[in-house]
């Protein structure tokens, strides 16, 4: 397969990131029951069953520090930036991991990379989002240099960005009804064609790698393999927002 562009390249993680923004727009702001209104509301409401039921539930959910909930307005930004790797990352570690618990043949397909791409890809936006950068061409470029070793541009990632709007709609509306680990099999997807860059993002070390090959044990080797590989991506992704100070939006 010919090496892709620059402009490819961009073209497709432009596509994966109006996917990823919705999805995390709903895992923030979402709250049907009125959960995370409870978080800041003291009283255990004794008076109501059912009140106090939602109360108690919103207790457990403030405990994880949920967007949205008390405990998450208690946290820097770092914290939020690392909550995004510690929670939502292990969850989808989970699905990246799965496909070992067969043994190493199934490393010859490209399901296990694909899905570790994305999954970093989803985190690293997410990341990204907290520290003030929200502009999806810059989410592009950041993705193009931590996951694809790829210094894309300004104009090259808002021209791709600009040539997408007219899909962006659709793909939000979509992205809004998927859940978690749906996200990271849909971006996986979208993602497949650069089938070349797989191998450019932060890997799981050499020796774990090896390991995964093993039948049955394969999977949790591949979790931990996976898990130190997405944060060494995240690592990367703040080095990077650090040295673009220009892609943070501050109003």
């Amino acid at each position: 397969m010919a090496k892709m562009s620059d402009a490819q390249v961009a073209a497709v993680l432009d596509r994966a990131v109006a996917g990823i923004n919705p999805v995390l727009d709903t895992l923030s702001e979402r709250d049907p029951l009125g959960l995370k209104k409870h978080t800041f509301d003291d009283d255990p409401h004794h008076d109501s069953r059912l009140q106090h039921a939602l109360h108690l539930v919103a207790e457990g959910l403030n405990l994880t520090d949920w967007p949205g909930t008390k405990g998450w307005s208690s946290r820097s930004m770092n914290s939020r930036a690392d909550w995004w790797v510690s929670r939502i990352g292990t969850v989808n570690t989970v699905a990246v991991a799965y496909p070992g618990l067969f043994g190493g043949w199934t490393r010859r397909l490209p399901l296990a990379s694909v899905l570790g791409f994305a999954n970093q890809a989803m985190v690293l936006v997410a990341v990204a989002r907290e520290y003030g950068v929200t502009d999806r061409a810059h989410q592009v470029r950041l993705l193009a240099s931590v996951l694809c070793g790829r210094d894309i541009g300004d104009e090259t990632s808002a021209d791709t960005a600009g040539a997408t709007d007219d899909a962006v709609l659709p793909i939000e509306d979509s992205a809004r009804k998927r859940t978690l680990i749906g996200t990271v099999w849909e971006t996986a997807m979208t993602l497949r064609s650069l089938s070349n860059e797989f191998e450019r993002r932060p890997q799981p070390a050499l020796p774990l790698r090896t390991l995964a090959y093993i039948p049955i044990v394969g999977a949790p080797v591949m979790y931990v393999g996976e898990w130190f590989a997405l944060s060494r991506a995240a690592r990367l992704g703040r080095a990077w927002i650090a040295d673009h100070p220009e892609a943070v939006h501050t109003s």
